[in-house]
C-alpha cells in the first residue's frame, strides 16, 4: 500500500496547557523607591510568564491527532491538528497518509472553508469483504489544498475512518506532509519509539483500545490530569523566579538604607 511511513509506537501525547492565573499581594510602600522596586519586580514576573509561555507554545507545535485514543474495531472521527511553525509563510497544503500495511475500507473527509479534499486509492493485493460488498481497493492518501494556514495560527482536518482493525492495543501511525507557500516542506514522519526522547517531528498516532469502553472519557481525564500537572509545574517556576525577584529587591534596598 502506498503511504509516506510506517511504525507502530505508542500513543502520542496529547495535553491542553492550562495557564492559572497569578494573583500577587504586596504590602503597601509608600516610597517612591518602593514604587520602583515593585514596578522592577512586575516587569522581571512578566518576562518569566512570557518567557513560560512562548516555551509551552513552542514545545506544543506539532501535528497531533485528537482523540489520540479510539475503540478497536468500530468508526471514528479523528481531527489532524496542523499548525503553522513558520513566521512569514502560510501552509497551502496538508498530505495524510493512511498507515501502511493496515486496511481502512472506508475514509471519508470534510473540508471547510477554502479548503477542498482529495484522495489517492491503492489497489488492494486481496480483496477484503464487507458488509456492503467486496473492496478491492482502499484511499491511500487523503490531501487538503486551496485554503492557508496564516502564520500563528492552525487549522483542523476533520477524516471519518472505519471499520478500524480490531486489534485492541495497536498504535496506527499517519505520516503527515505540510507544505509552505515559500516551498518550504514539515515531514511529520519521525518513529516515535517508547522510552527514548521525543523527536523533533514526531508522526501523527492514534491509538487503538478496547472496544465498548469510553476512552476518550478516560483519555480526556488522564490528559487533564496530566495537564494539571504540568501547570502545577509551571507556577512552581514562574513563583521561585518572583521569590528570587523579590530577595534581590529586598537586598538592594537593604544596602541602600545600610
Amino acid at each position: 500500500m502506498c503511504g509516506l511511513g510506517n511504525q507502530r509506537a505508542t500513543a502520542d501525547d496529547w495535553f491542553i496547557m492550562h495557564t492559572p492565573q497569578f494573583i500577587m499581594h504586596t504590602p503597601h510602600i509608600p516610597s517612591r523607591r518602593g514604587n520602583r522596586v515593585l514596578r522592577r519586580v512586575a516587569l522581571a514576573s512578566g518576562l518569566v510568564i512570557a518567557s513560560v509561555g512562548a516555551f509551552a507554545a513552542t514545545a506544543g507545535a506539532h501535528v497531533t491527532i485528537n482523540p489520540s485514543e479510539v475503540p478497536a474495531g468500530g468508526f471514528a472521527v479523528v481531527r489532524f491538528q496542523v499548525p503553522n511553525e513558520s513566521e512569514t509563510a502560510s501552509t497551502v497544503k496538508v498530505e495524510i497518509a493512511m498507515p501502511e500495511g493496515v486496511v481502512i475500507p472506508f475514509v471519508l473527509v470534510k473540508a471547510e472553508g477554502d479548503w477542498k479534499a482529495t484522495t489517492e486509492r491503492t489497489k488492494l493485493a486481496t480483496p477484503v469483504k464487507t458488509e456492503d460488498g467486496e473492496l478491492t481497493e482502499v484511499v491511500s492518501k487523503v490531501t487538503f489544498e486551496g485554503g492557508a494556514i496564516a502564520p500563528g495560527h492552525f487549522e483542523i482536518f476533520d477524516i471519518q475512518l472505519g471499520p478500524l482493525p480490531d486489534t485492541a492495543g495497536e498504535v496506527l501511525a499517519f505520516p503527515t506532509i505540510q507544505t509552505y507557500d515559500n516551498g518550504d516542506v514539515s515531514r511529520w514522519i519521525d518513529r516515535v519509539v517508547e522510552g527514548q526522547p521525543r523527536p523533533e517531528a514526531p508522526t501523527p498516532l492514534l491509538a487503538l483500545g478496547e472496544a465498548g469502553d469510553d476512552h476518550h472519557s478516560s483519555s480526556s481525564a488522564s490528559d487533564d490530569s496530566h495537564s494539571d500537572s504540568h501547570a502545577l509545574g509551571i507556577v512552581g517556576i514562574v513563583l521561585g523566579a518572583l521569590g528570587t525577584t523579590a530577595g534581590a529587591a529586598a537586598l538592594v534596598r537593604t544596602r541602600r538604607k545600610a
